[in-house]
């Protein structure tokens, strides 16, 4: 029997049940991030590339299998899949298809039963490697443009690092820890790359260790450019860019990126803007910044319930936004300490070895200070924390505040 035609005729149901599948699938959370047609891109090619193969009247080439496989990989590598997470759904493809076959299986012969199953596991696996290794390949990119741009800011942060020596201490540990790793399995991969002399195998232990690189190689970028924003506030080179903003719509931008990051942690997310301003004239960029960085601290420090957003007006000329979280409070000795750059006032090693960087706070109370603003905080150890946020509804920052700003 030719499954062939079978698969063809069925391939758009069993993408349909495919995607459905890997949706449901919790151990998949790359999806919840992407829409339907994301999920399924370059999925029909890897299912004519098997019906391909399985055909007897066509000639069985393993080539169309290979490239749909490269392409898939690489968009996974670019949708920031993890390897298992492409095993998985791949897994999950094999059940999808074995279960529309089904049927016409049981009635064809032994044989014919036989090759079928073989040729479809022996696709299937060919399909995994193939896209194992061009996802090890986007990621390689990835890692080798990381590179690049600590390249291209290594000059200025040795310039403001030797500017500023009272935070190269600080400074200094901070970026110990990433660096260390990334120099750690960067070395192993390069020495397990030359034990093997040929093509990279594809192993979760190889991929793995591509994945710790990437994610350190983050947190010093992320460290680096903190660090920029922080001294150029400080230099008096930062200017805003106001324009008339929509309140609602640039809030609601803000909690789209940050929903994600509260759902991973099972906290309920509340926003209540319904006393907010229409309009106002301000520096949209730096707003999203000061909004991000209250709610991913709110996130971080919180391990159950909830984290709030409100925003109301004050009066005809002030408005306002609070972050309120049920999360670990801060003292009241630390509340005096929280807004200069790389203080922390948790102690606890699981949150200090986040992916924060200290500097949040410190760039929020200088973007508000630059916006003539003012932050308060109240909070209480173990009962939570409130941060409000009071600006003009016209933020515009005047020279001479600029060219006395200081550390």
């Amino acid at each position: 029997m030719d499954f062939s035609q079978t698969l063809i005729e069925k391939s758009d149901a069993i993408i349909d049940q495919w995607v459905e599948a890997v949706y449901q699938d919790q151990q998949i959370e790359a999806t919840k991030e992407l829409t339907f047609k994301a999920v399924r891109d370059s999925l029909p090619r890897v299912l004519k590339a098997l019906a391909t193969v399985l055909s007897e009247s066509a000639k069985s080439d393993l080539q169309t299998v290979v490239d749909a496989s490269l392409e898939h990989g690489l968009l996974r590598a670019e949708q920031g899949f993890e390897p298992t997470e492409i095993a998985r759904e791949y897994r999950l493809l094999r059940f999808v298809i074995f279960s529309f076959l089904e049927e016409d299986l049981l009635k064809a012969s032994s044989v014919d039963l036989l090759r079928a199953v073989r040729l479809i596991d022996t696709v299937i696996d060919e399909a995994i490697a193939r896209c194992f290794n061009s996802y090890t390949y986007g990621r390689l990119q990835e890692l080798k443009q990381l590179q690049s741009q600590l390249r291209l800011t290594n000059q200025e942060l040795t310039r403001l690092v030797s500017a500023s020596k009272d935070n190269m201490s600080q400074l200094a540990h901070e970026l110990k820890t990433p660096l260390t790793s990334i120099i750690g399995y960067a070395d192993l991969f390069l020495r397990q790359h030359r034990q093997q002399q040929s093509e990279l195998k594809d192993s979760y232990s190889n991929l793995e260790s591509i994945e710790r690189v990437l994610k350190n190689g983050r947190l010093i970028l992320r460290l680096i450019n903190d660090t920029l924003e922080i001294s150029r506030y400080d230099a008096g080179k930062m200017r805003l860019q106001p324009t008339l903003i929509d309140v609602r719509e640039l809030i609601n931008s803000v909690i789209e990126i940050i929903e994600p990051l509260a759902r991973a942690k099972e906290l309920s997310l509340v926003v209540n803007c319904d006393r907010a301003p229409e309009q106002a004239l301000a520096d949209p960029l730096r707003l999203q910044q000061i909004l991000t960085n209250l709610l991913t601290n709110a996130i971080r420090y919180t391990e159950s319930g909830m984290v709030r957003l409100e925003c109301w007006s004050v009066s005809e000329q002030q408005w306002a936004i609070s972050v309120t979280d049920s999360g670990i409070g801060i003292s009241s000795d630390a509340q005096t300490q929280i807004f200069k750059p790389y203080f922390r006032a948790v102690t606890d090693p699981q949150v200090q070895n986040s992916d924060g960087t200290g500097l949040g706070l410190a760039i929020v109370s200088r973007l508000i200070q630059l916006m003539d603003g003012e932050i308060n905080v109240i909070s209480q150890p173990e009962k939570g924390s409130t941060f409000t946020v009071i600006l003009p509804l016209e933020a515009i920052a005047h020279e001479d505040k600029l060219e006395n700003a200081e550390i």
